[in-house]
């Protein structure tokens, strides 16, 4: 029997200095992911590091990312399978190459979206432009621009939950399903429904089930849009005390 596991990068695998556990000894870390100077950026802890150890000898692993090409260019670890890039924007195949019927049949609906997207980035910014801190960008990856992304510059989640509320949340693209948001810490999203994990993933699924009869497939991941990808899966690894298992649990409480 094959298995696969589909797994999210940042937050899952390893993350910023910042989000290790308070008092981790550095000299245990081991650096998995860098800036574009070079300088090391984010770390596996030792559990991290033993849970890539043993999925690579059981699994094939598929990264699923919200990192573009360049940014995971920089993630210091050997994966051998195909990529799933910017959200599920992106498959790149074994040899690096994107996967061009995936591509193409994403480009044959983003037109429709373009548009909607760029007029509540216009609203994003006027916003931003009115409050120091605020850091919104336009996510353009293979020449194609694919979502907006904003972060703030004192790091919280709370602060970018204003602009959410204030100006995305009631846009009416948002509103009828056109446009989707996605908050986890200091990373807030607006993206096109047409891009999401979910639908990259089943259409691997569908090529790996062509392959391999007998099919044994892990989802991992730390956000709440992980979810719908992982369920897609024989079974879920959430990391502890990350926004997903914290959802969970909360639920498990009520």
């Amino acid at each position: 029997m094959q298995s696969y596991i589909f797994l999210d990068l940042d937050d899952t695998l390893f993350q910023t200095l910042r989000k290790c556990a308070p008092g981790v000894d550095d000299r245990t870390l081991q650096v998995r992911a860098f800036l574009p100077d070079g300088s090391a950026n984010s770390f596996a802890t030792q559990k991290q590091q033993w849970l890539w150890h043993w999925l690579a000898k059981g699994f094939k692993i598929v990264p699923v990312t919200a990192r573009d090409v360049h940014a995971f260019e920089r993630v210091n670890l050997p994966f051998q399978e195909e990529v799933v890039l910017n959200h599920g924007a992106v498959i790149l195949d074994k040899q690096r190459a994107v996967d061009k019927v995936w591509m193409d049949n994403i480009m044959h609906t983003l037109p429709a979206y373009h548009e909607k997207v760029l007029e509540v980035w216009a609203e994003v910014e006027l916003y931003a432009k009115r409050r120091p801190g605020f850091k919104p960008r336009l996510v353009d990856d293979f020449g194609i621009t694919w979502y907006g992304v904003i972060k703030h510059s004192d790091g919280t989640e709370a602060i970018l939950k204003t602009l959410l509320d204030e100006v995305i949340k009631s846009h009416p693209y948002v509103v009828d399903g056109s446009l989707y948001w996605h908050l986890n810490g200091n990373n807030l999203a607006v993206l096109p429904k047409i891009i999401n994990k979910e639908s990259a993933v089943s259409y691997l699924l569908e090529g790996y089930r062509r392959q391999h009869p007998q099919l044994l497939t892990f989802g991992a991941g730390d956000s709440k849009t992980d979810a719908a990808f992982m369920a897609l899966c024989d079974y879920a690894l959430i990391p502890k005390n990350t926004q997903l298992f914290q959802t969970l649990a909360c639920v498990e409480t009520l």
